[in-house]
């Protein structure tokens, strides 16, 4: 009978899944999912004494780990692989009473990370509307003739959470002048020029924004007490 390959140096009982049809030495039953070498010869589970031990496969790894502490017996299952010339891990066997202690302890931390996740986005979505109604503020303060409810539709566009806007920027969290004004600004461009339609009919970027740059300005001073057309930020006179 063709020998197995030599076992990799794993510490404790070692099963493997054969790559090839064999059969127990012991009692002839096969042929063998899984198999337990004894001085070089196979045997089946039951006749190695593993055969109440039931398969965990990898990729749990906390499951795996609380289900090998609670197992009186347990084995790591292996697999050769022979395009990388070695054996992988597959899984473990364990004790069925293991595994069970070991599922309902994952199944509660699992639900303790659920909830820590909910309060963790009802705190973050407490701190966006917080931060949100802050920008809004500062809008007006800068730019008093801006209506409120546009404040407000500006501040929630620029200060979403992951978008990468100006809002969410070191600049914008700090509520600066100058992010502030470029979110109003961004705002003025799309919503109150045909700078979109400019866009759409194959106008570059820079030409289509130098056509309705004074349209934006004008807007600006409008809506701002001491606005200065410049270096685009808001000037405080």
């Amino acid at each position: 009978m063709a020998r197995l390959p030599t076992p990799p140096p794993i510490s404790g009982l070692l099963v493997f899944q054969p790559l090839k049809r064999r059969h127990c030495l012991e009692c002839r039953g096969g042929p063998l999912a899984l198999l337990v070498l004894e001085s070089g010869s196979p045997r089946c589970l039951d006749c190695a004494d593993l055969g109440h031990l039931v398969f965990l496969p990898r990729g749990d790894t906390a499951l795996t780990r609380r289900s090998r502490e609670g197992s009186a017996l347990s084995a790591v299952v292996v697999r050769f692989n022979r395009r990388r010339s070695r054996y992988e891990r597959q899984g473990v066997l364990v004790e069925e009473a293991a595994l069970a202690r070991a599922e309902e302890r994952c199944l509660a931390d699992a639900e303790a990370r659920r909830r820590r996740r909910a309060r963790d986005a009802r705190r973050r979505a407490d701190e966006d509307v917080r931060f949100t109604d802050a920008f809004a503020r500062e809008i007006r303060r800068l730019f008093p003739g801006c209506p409120a409810d546009r404040a407000q539709v500006i501040a929630t566009h620029a200060s979403l959470r992951g978008s990468g806007r100006v809002g969410r920027s070191a600049a914008g969290r700090a509520l600066s002048a100058s992010a502030v004004t470029s979110a109003v600004r961004a705002s003025v461009r799309h919503t109150d020029t045909p700078y979109d339609q400019l866009l759409m009919s194959g106008v570059p970027r820079y030409e289509a924004r130098r056509r309705i740059a004074a349209m934006v300005e004008d807007r600006l001073r409008e809506w701002g007490e001491g606005y200065r057309w410049g270096d685009g930020i808001t000037a405080l006179a």
